[in-house]
C-alpha cells in the first residue's frame, strides 16, 4: 500500500518539502535501514523539469548530505542526450556536478535477466513475440546503496499509459536492447491503446521485471501529480510516496482524473508550444503529437511551436533514421522493420517513426527554431517559420483552451502538452477497451 499521500487543490513547496523529509524518515523505519551511508537519487531528466523534480532532488541531496550520507544523482534520461553542466545547474541548482552521473544506455548497463517472449506475447494479446532483455544502469544495480529514491511526475504516457514509477528504471536507466524491445512492442500494440491506461502491456512486463530482478533493492517512489489552476499555471495537486505498485496506481488514478481533457467532437486545429529549454529534438517535442492525436479531427492540423528544436533524434543514429524514412504509418513501419537492418538495430528509433506520425489523418506542422523548411518537409511534416508562428500565436497573449484569432480562426491552445492528454470522448472509449487493469 501507499505509505502516505496528500491530495489538494494546491500543494505548495513547504508542504512538499515536509513530505520529502518524511519520506527519508519512513524509509529508514519501514525498510530497516540502520544508517544512510550511501544514497542514490533517481530524478527524471530535463524534459520533465517543469514538474519541480529538480528542486526536490536538490532539497533531498542537501538534507541527506548534511545528515552524513554520500549522495549521488543519476538523471533517468534513457537514450536522451546527457545533461551539460549548465543543464544540471539549471535543473538541480547547487548539487555538485561531480555527484551527478550521466546514464550510458549503450556501454554502462548490466544484464539482470529476461522477460520471455511467451510472457510478452501473452500481455500484448499475441501481437508481439520477442523477448525483452533487462539491462539496467550498472552503477544502480551493482553498487551498494542503503537507499534509492525515485522522484518523478505521473502523467499520461505513450508507451506505459502513465509515466514514472518503475519507468525510472526500465526506460530511464535501460540499455539499448531493453529500450528497443519495449518501445517497439508499444508501437506494435498501438500508441492510442497505451495512452492513459493504468496498465499497458509494456508496463505489465516492467512490473514483472521489477518483482523478479529489483525486489532486493531498498527503494522508494516519490511521485507528483500536477494540474492547471485558474490562471493556466501548472501546480502540484498530489504527492504519493511508497515502495509498491499501489503507489503508482494511486498517482495514476489521480492523473487520469485531472490530466485528460475530453472533447465532445474532434478539434480542427490545435496549437502547442514546446519549451525551448526542455525540448531540443522532435524525439521529445513530439509529445505534442502523442498527447493531442486523439483529439484532432480527420483533415485537421496540429501546429507545434518549438523554438529549441535543432534535430530529430536524441542520438545521431536515430536522427539518421528519421531523416531516411520520415514519420510514416504503423503499417509502413512494420513492413519495413521486417527487412531493414538499420530499423532492426535501433527499434526504439523505429518506434518513434510511428509515434510521430499522424497516420495520414491530420497535418502536423512544425515551427522549429533551428531546423530548415527542407528538414521538416523531408520527414513528412509541414513547415511554418517560427517567428511567424510566435507573432500569430504569441504565448504571452494566448490562453490555454479555445482562442479566437483576429481573423476569426478558432484554435485550441496548449502551453504544456507534456503535462496531459487531450482526446475525444469516443477515442477514450475505444482506448478503454484495451485496459488491462481492473
Amino acid at each position: 500500500m501507499t505509505w502516505f499521500k496528500r491530495e489538494a487543490s494546491i500543494i505548495d513547496r513547504p508542504k512538499i518539502e515536509e513530505m520529502l523529509l518524511r519520506t527519508v524518515a519512513e524509509s529508514r523505519e519501514r525498510l530497516g535501514i540502520e544508517r544512510l551511508n550511501r544514497v542514490l537519487l533517481l530524478p527524471p531528466d530535463i524534459t520533465r523539469a517543469h514538474a519541480g523534480v529538480g528542486w526536490m532532488t536538490e532539497f533531498l541531496y542537501h538534507h541527506l548530505t548534511e545528515a552524513g550520507a554520500d549522495v549521488h544523482v543519476i538523471p533517468t534520461l534513457g537514450q536522451h542526450v546527457p545533461h551539460t553542466p549548465d543543464d544540471n545547474t539549471w535543473m538541480f541548482g547547487s548539487v555538485p556536478e561531480e555527484k551527478i552521473h550521466a546514464h550510458d544506455w549503450k556501454n554502462g548497463v548490466t544484464h539482470l535477466g529476461t522477460i520471455e517472449a511467451e510472457f510478452v506475447k501473452e500481455k500484448t494479446g499475441g501481437l508481439v513475440d520477442w523477448e525483452i532483455p533487462i539491462d539496467l544502469n550498472t552503477m544502480t544495480v551493482t553498487e551498494d546503496w542503503d537507499l534509492i529514491i525515485n522522484i518523478g511526475h505521473v502523467v499520461p504516457h505513450e508507451v506505459l499509459g502513465f509515466a514514472n514509477h518503475n519507468k525510472n528504471y526500465f526506460i530511464g536507466l535501460g540499455g539499448k536492447r531493453l529500450l528497443g524491445g519495449s518501445h517497439m512492442a508499444s508501437a506494435v500494440y498501438g500508441i492510442e491503446n497505451n495512452l492513459g491506461n493504468l496498465l499497458t502491456p509494456v508496463r505489465a512486463c516492467f512490473n514483472e521485471a521489477e518483482e523478479r530482478y529489483l525486489g532486493h533493492l531498498k527503494d522508494v517512489y516519490i511521485q507528483v501529480v500536477m494540474d492547471y489552476n485558474h490562471d493556466g499555471e501548472l501546480i502540484h495537486t498530489g504527492v504519493y510516496v511508497g515502495d509498491d505498485l499501489e503507489t503508482y496506481y494511486d498517482a495514476a488514478r489521480a492523473s487520469l482524473a485531472q490530466n485528460i481533457t475530453q472533447f465532445d467532437k474532434p478539434v480542427k486545429k490545435i496549437v502547442a508550444v514546446m519549451q525551448a529549454d526542455e525540448f531540443r529534438a522532435t524525439w521529445v517535442a513530439n509529445k505534442a503529437v502523442y498527447r493531442t492525436r486523439m483529439a484532432i479531427a480527420d483533415g485537421g492540423e496540429l501546429l507545434v511551436i518549438a523554438r529549441g528544436v535543432e534535430r530529430f533524434g536524441e542520438q545521431p543514429e536515430v536522427d539518421d533514421l528519421v531523416r531516411k524514412y520520415g514519420y510514416i504509418s504503423q503499417a509502413e513501419v512494420l513492413e519495413l522493420f521486417a527487412t531493414q537492418e538499420d530499423m532492426q538495430d535501433i527499434p526504439h528509433g523505429t518506434a518513434h517513426l510511428v509515434h510521430g506520425s499522424s497516420e495520414g489523418r491530420f497535418t502536423i506542422r512544425y515551427a522549429p527554431g533551428k531546423l530548415t523548411r527542407e528538414d521538416i518537409e523531408s520527414v513528412g511534416y509541414e513547415y511554418m517559420d517560427v517567428n511567424e508562428a510566435l507573432n500569430r500565436y504569441n504565448p504571452e497573449v494566448m490562453r490555454d483552451g479555445w482562442n479566437t484569432m483576429p481573423d476569426g480562426e478558432e484554435v485550441f491552445y496548449i502551453s504544456t502538452p507534456s503535462a496531459g492528454l487531450w482526446a475525444t470522448k469516443d477515442k477514450l472509449a475505444q482506448r478503454a477497451d484495451h485496459e488491462m487493469h481492473s
